[in-house]
Order: structure tokens, then sequence, then C-alpha cells
């Protein structure tokens, strides 16, 4: 077969071992559905000629602000721009953070193009502040353009989506940097055993993720990249977490066991990437990321929503250097008399990264205001989320994250009513270490997300009952996003004058008296868990942290 049409801008030769041309010429289908099946079994992928189509197609088809630049103001700037440079000595716009332009099978004069490119862009677009993707997006596009003012026009098409529920790229600090925290609510979520291996190897695990990105934008091969960004113009914005979270999943799957350094994740996650060829094929990895059944969009935004807002409270806005964004449970300054550093910093891996920023502050302990809940209730009241710590007489170690002020309880007018999100959990540490969520995020199949109106704004998904809404940072996994069979799958916490308890339906995961004397665990519906320590136990002691930003210690 003869080698497709390649523009000047591509390296022919390697583009031939790189993505072959043996598919077909034509794409006829018009409905959605059928064209994000297309897309996921690279329906196009094996022929160039036909994935320039789709890509001129899908990107035609993005709403955008009124006034987007094209190829004819490309024509008009260029020559201003880059002056008498040669293209291969133009500096990078200070939006791409030093972000190096993928080669791609690119020639010489494809990777100027796209220093051109990205320059004319950052002059059409200054409200561009942080966009480290931009420069592997160019360099795709460039593949299936017929000149570099084509490409600007696709690039800046995909930049002035105004569609709010058809994100594609972050293009501020703010953005990536929640994005990055996202991911990173995610992996706890549906990677646990990989989170596990990069808390236990990372001093700031977040710096790891903050990377996830690169991965796609950069370190990938070109054929993978490529069959993501083929499902990516169908799908949006949530096929990257879904793709990155499969990467991180083979990564353990190879890595586990060996010995890695936490000078050094990071580095060996990208030469992974980079080589991936050698564990999985591009087919592989969309199998495995769709594989992963996770939550909603609309969920996801309001994460991603809860997320921009604690960066906005902490100030983190542009770009710095992150002095507090780690795992914040410091020996010099902490002391528990149920749990020791290293098993915080445990239970503080688990916690939404937005409240990982924080650093413990004891709200309550047994010992200091006595074996009183009215007292626990004092002191944890206007505090949100919240870490309850249990020690029995029997040295067993449980406790709970509870995502909602326990203030709550006073809505229900004296008499026991449970509140919460799906973000609260329950666990053990001693004798062993288990943690149990909601029986929703390992069981989505007992649910299926509420329909939102096409009308529905953001703004409106994240009403609660707290008094003020704005200064609530738990709008994520509200039970009345989803459809449930039942009441029992989202009992998450209740407070009475003469009882705590959390999780409910078919038993209590804990159960504690007014005394804190006395509690019981058991199996619930809400977390489909085992008893967190004995069924029945004395209490030794009782603790309640809360989450305090360090800039206001």
């Amino acid at each position: 077969m003869d080698s497709p049409g390649y523009n000047c801008f591509v390296d022919k030769n390697k583009m031939d071992t790189a993505i072959q041309d043996l598919g077909p010429k034509e794409l006829s289908c018009t409905e959605l559905q059928e064209l994000k099946q297309l897309a996921r079994q690279g329906y196009w992928a094996r022929s160039y000629a036909l994935r320039g189509k789709v890509y001129q197609r899908l990107i035609r088809d993005i709403p955008c602000r009124t006034v987007t630049p094209d190829a004819s103001v490309y024509s008009d700037i260029v020559g201003k721009i880059v002056g008498k440079h040669s293209s291969g000595s133009l500096p990078l716009p200070e939006f791409v953070d030093n972000t190096q332009v993928p080669s791609y099978c690119l020639n010489t004069r494809g990777e100027g193009a796209v220093r051109k490119i990205l320059l004319c862009i950052a002059n059409q677009f200054p409200d561009i502040s942080f966009c480290p993707a931009l420069p592997a997006v160019v360099a795709l596009l460039l593949h299936y353009s017929i000149d570099e003012a084509e490409c600007f026009e696709k690039a800046c098409r995909i930049l002035a989506c105004n569609d709010p529920s058809k994100k594609l790229i972050d293009q501020s600090f703010l953005a990536f940097e929640s994005s990055c925290m996202t991911f990173g609510d995610l992996v706890n979520k549906y990677c646990q055993a990989a989170h596990k291996l990069m808390v236990a190897v990372s001093e700031d695990v977040l710096q790891v993720y903050a990377d996830w990105q690169r991965w796609l934008f950069g370190e990938l091969p070109l054929s993978y990249f490529a069959r993501v960004f083929d499902v990516f113009l169908v799908e949006g914005y949530k096929v990257l977490y879904r793709v990155a979270l499969a990467i991180l999943k083979f990564f353990h799957k190879v890595r586990a066991g060996q010995l890695l350094e936490s000078d050094n994740v990071k580095q060996d996650i990208r030469t992974f990437v980079k080589d991936i060829a050698k564990t999985v094929s591009p087919e592989k990895l969309l199998e495995k990321a769709f594989a992963i059944r996770l939550f909603s969009r609309k969920e996801i935004q309001l994460l991603q929503m809860a997320n921009e807002k604690a960066l906005k409270q902490k100030g983190i806005t542009v770009k710095q250097k992150r002095q507090f964004v780690h795992l914040a449970v410091h020996a010099e300054n902490f002391h528990s008399e149920i749990v020791s550093v290293k098993e915080m910093r445990d239970i503080w891996s688990w916690v939404p990264e937005r409240f990982a920023l924080c650093q413990p502050l004891l709200l309550f302990s047994s010992l200091q205001h006595g074996y009183s809940l009215t007292r626990f209730y004092f002191q944890c009241e206007g505090h949100e989320p919240t870490l309850l710590l249990i020690k029995t007489t029997q040295k067993e170690v449980c406790g709970a994250y509870l995502s909602t002020d326990w203030s709550e309880r006073n809505k229900f007018g004296g008499k026991l009513g449970f509140f919460g999100t799906g973000e609260c959990f329950v666990f053990r540490l001693q004798p062993e270490v288990q943690r149990y969520e909601w029986v929703v995020i390992k069981h989505p199949e007992l649910t299926r997300p509420v329909s939102v109106e096409p009308t529905t704004t953001l703004s409106s998904l994240c009403h609660s009952t707290s008094s003020d809404p704005a200064d609530r940072l738990s709008p994520f996994l509200a039970a009345r996003h989803f459809n449930l069979p039942s009441k029992t799958e989202s009992l998450f916490m209740a407070g009475g004058n003469d009882c705590l308890i959390i999780g409910g339906g078919g038993g209590q995961a804990l159960y504690i008296d007014g005394d804190l004397n006395r509690g019981r665990t058991g199996h619930c519906d809400t977390f489909n868990n085992q008893p967190l320590c004995s069924e029945n136990f004395l209490i030794a002691a009782v603790e309640a942290w809360g989450f305090q930003d360090p800039d206001t210690q």
C-alpha cells in the first residue's frame, strides 16, 4: 500500500512505522452514540486520511465564542509576531510552563511551525495563563492540517469552546491545579492499591499526581496519544481522567513489589508511559480506561468546582512553590492519644485532596474535654469535615471521615436523622488497616445518576442544605444526585442527645452512646463494611479532628 499523503510537516519515514494507513476512507455516521463507539473502537485510527476528515468535522462542530480567530487571522499576524526569527529559535509562550514540544514524528519544519502557532495563539488569547497541554495538541493537529493557518484555527476552536458542559483544555493554573486534585481524588477511590504505593514512596503524593496531564500530553507515544485524542474530541475531558487512571493501574501492576524511591517515582512513571508499548497496546489501554466505572460527568464537575473553591480560599490561583500541598501531618506538632504520626498520615492520604491541603486540628479529646457526647458536638460544630477516632479498651482503633458539619443534626427537631454525603468513609487501623467507602463507589450498578435538564446550571447542582451554601466544600456525591433503590445505601451520619451513629441500613458501622462509654459495630448497607473492631466494645478514648488551613495558624 502506498504511503498516505502526509503534509510537509511530517517525517514520512517515522510515520510509516508509527501509524499504518490501512483503514476505511469514509465515515457516514451522524449519531453521537454511534460516533462514541466508533471512536473507542478506533474506526478511523487506522486511516491517516480519514482521521484528518473526522478531526475537521468534530472541531468544526465545537460551539465557540462569537469571535474566534480563524485561518485568515493567522495569515495576518504570523509575520509580525515571528519577525525575522528562525522558527527553530522561537521562544515558547510562558503559559506552556517550559513544556517541550513533543516531536510526534514531525520534521524540523513541523516543530518550528508548532512554535509559531503557539506564539500566535498567545497573541490572540491573552487570558490563557497556564496551558502546558497545548504544545502536544498543536503538534498532533498539525499532522491533520493543510497548513499552519488551518492548524491554528483548529486549536483556536478547541480553546474557544463555550459549552460549559464540555470542558476541553485547562487554560489557567487554578483550573490545572484543581484538575490535579480531582485526579488525586479519583485515584484515591478507583486505584487504591496504586494510591497506597504512591503514598508510601512519595513525600508529596500530589506532586506525583500533578504530572498526570504530562503523561498524556507529552510522554505517550504518538499512536497512543492520537487514539486518546480521537475519543477526547467526541466525549470530552472525562476521557483524560480515565486514561490516566488506566496508566496508573498498569504502572502499579508492573512495578508493584519493585523498589521505588521517592526521588524517582515521577520520572519512573514518565519513563513507563514513554515506553508503554512494552506493556500494553493502545487498544488494551483504552479498554482498561473504559472498564473503570467513573462517577457521572456532573459529579466530577462538582468535585472540580469544590477543589477550585478550596484553592481560591487558600489564595492559590497562580503558579507558586507549593509549600503546604502535601500530607500535612508534622511529627513535631502532632500529638494524639489514639494514633501515631504514621497512622494519621495514612488516614490523611485517604481524605479528599482539597482537605489534604490542611493540617489536623484537635477539636475534641475525651481525655481533655470529658466523656460527654454533648461536649463532643459543642467542640465539633462549625467544622466541616471532621475525623472521628476511637480507641477501645482492647486497644483496637477505628474511626470515620465525616463530610458534613455536626450542626446539621439540629435540623431534625431533636429526632435522630441521617445526613452527610458519599465522601464519608469508615476505617479500622488496629489490629489491621482497612477502609470502607460508600457502597455506590465500588458498586455503581446499584444506582444511576439523576438525569439533569440541559438548562440546569452547575451552581444549582451545588445547592445544599447548609445555611450558607457559598461556604460549603462538600457538594460532591450528595445522595440526592443518585437514584438509589432505598435510603439504606445513604445513611451516612446521625447524631442525637443519647447516641451517635455512622452508617446505617441492616446495621450500623459505628454506634456510640451518649456517655462515650460503650459502642458497637457491625455490617451496614451504606458502607458494606465488616465490623470495625469487637462488635460490642468499651471506649478508652475518643478524639475528633478538624482540618486547619496552615495560613490561619
